[in-house]
């Protein structure tokens, strides 16, 4: 199992990480994204990238909610780490509505050079989107080209994942799904592309009910096998298939051997995906937050 996305680096893990990734071990999974959300934390990220390299693998973004804490050369930085970090995605960014007083128009600026250093390093990007789908899905049609990327803990209606299935989409399911009001949700995840979808804990936020692995009040990063087990019934496909799927999405390196055999994938009920333009880079080379009820 591998976990699509969690902040490991977060203060309320502080000093418990190497406790915390050995129970994920133990619970099966093998490697996690851990994606930072501001220049303060990405220190952390590469700190947690150099002490675990077999485990975590890093992304470095500027989450929305973090968007006012931006240095003039946040930009110049970011480039730094994807540069010393070669197998590091972008992420988390994206879009927010939700949060209170949102600067959007700062919010967008910032998505859009996410987008462009994914195409200009070949990264894939994760993105945050709450209560600015139509904003979000306008950003990327109009963009002059797209990267890989993830909608982490998608929570969208099956309308905005149809439209963003045409533009190449992958979704990750989270725990906090397994709530009973979110039923909603459950069923788009039923009817996505069985090739489209990962999984992630998003520790130490979006807790599930009655968790494996309870930790007061956060969730736990090794609960992600609670997670896979109950995504699985509920779409009928193998758990393997998450981390084959994460491994094409490239948040993981395609090293591991992984592959999906046919009988695994049940026929994907959506239209045939547009594929994104991908453009060669300049060398040529081809939360801390709870959602919203």
């Amino acid at each position: 199992m591998i976990d699509a996305h969690n902040h490991l680096q977060d203060p309320r893990f502080a000093g418990r990480q190497a406790e915390l990734i050995q129970t994920m071990k133990s619970a099966g999974i093998t490697a996690c994204v851990v994606n930072g959300t501001c220049e303060e934390d990405w220190p952390a990220v590469a700190r947690l990238a150099e002490d675990f390299p077999d485990f975590v693998k890093p992304a470095f973004g500027l989450h929305p909610w973090k968007v006012e804490k931006r240095s003039e050369t946040y930009l110049e930085t970011l480039r730094h780490y994807l540069k010393q970090y070669p197998h590091a995605s972008i992420g988390e960014c994206g879009l927010d509505r939700w949060m209170k007083s949102p600067k959007l128009a700062e919010q967008h600026q910032i998505f859009r050079e996410h987008l462009a250093l994914g195409v200009e390093f070949q990264r894939s990007v994760t993105i945050h989107c709450l209560k600015a789908w139509g904003p979000l899905l306008d950003e990327l049609k109009k963009a002059p080209a797209l990267p890989k990327f993830l909608l982490h803990s998608f929570a969208g209606s099956w309308e905005v994942a149809q439209e963003c299935l045409k533009l190449g989409a992958y979704f990750s399911f989270s725990g906090y799904f397994l709530h009973p009001r979110k039923e909603k949700v459950r069923q788009v995840f039923k009817k996505l592309p069985p090739e489209r979808i990962l999984i992630e804990s998003d520790a130490p936020d979006m807790a599930l009910p009655n968790p494996e692995f309870p930790l007061n009040k956060l969730n736990h990063p090794a609960n992600l096998r609670q997670i896979a087990k109950e995504l699985a019934s509920l779409t009928g496909l193998k758990p393997e298939l998450f981390s084959v799927n994460t491994a094409e999405l490239g948040l993981v390196a395609e090293t591991s051997g992984l592959q999906a055999p046919a009988s695994w994938r049940r026929p994907p009920v959506s239209k045939p995906l547009h594929k994104p333009l991908h453009l060669p880079n300049k060398n040529g080379h081809g939360d801390r937050r709870s959602p919203p009820p």
